[in-house]
């Protein structure tokens, strides 16, 4: 089985300024922003677009962390819970930034935002993505992609952040 690195840490910390820049481009600042990142990978992203937006702007906007294992549709009914695990609960009437390192069918997004609404009332909800690659069975669509990498369904897209893995990295199998 061959490994091919699609993104190195220099390429993935490029791609982390950028999606900073359009987040707060298109909110016109850092006011009324919060991320919260998708565990177990996207908390990590997240926390590295909040550190990129407060050394652009000076402010550290608040994050947190959506555990949505009890909202997804391929679990079986009986390990099911509505009981979402979101760290900053704060987002009422507030522009939620959902962060997660690959876009694929859009169930696991599908499933934040119904762990997010089911909590409270969000001003918008958008997107960011570290690598689309495609597939999608759900009309889920990213705002601030990091990389479009097209990919067969047999291919594996690896994420790799140095706080999980010990390593940076993005590679496809």
């Amino acid at each position: 089985m061959s490994v091919k690195i699609i993104m190195d840490e220099a390429q993935i910390n490029r791609a982390v300024t950028r999606m900073s820049h359009e987040i707060l481009e298109k909110h016109k600042g850092p006011e009324n922003i919060v991320i919260l990142g998708v565990k177990t990978r996207g908390e990590h992203l997240a926390k590295r677009i909040m550190e990129k937006i407060e050394s652009i702007e000076g402010v550290k906007i608040p994050t947190g962390t959506i555990d949505i294992s009890g909202y997804r549709d391929d679990r079986p009914e009986d390990a099911k819970s509505s009981d979402a695990v979101i760290t900053e609960a704060d987002y009422t009437d507030k522009n939620v930034v959902i962060v997660d390192d690959v876009l694929e069918t859009g169930r696991t997004i599908r499933a934040a935002i119904d762990a997010i609404l089911n909590l409270a009332r969000p001003k918008t909800i958008s997107l960011s993505i570290l690598v689309d690659r495609g597939h999608r069975e759900l009309p889920i669509r990213p705002d601030y992609i990091g990389k479009n990498i097209p990919t067969s369904k047999s291919e594996k897209v690896i994420v790799k952040v140095d706080e999980v893995d010990g390593e940076t990295s993005v590679t496809i199998q």
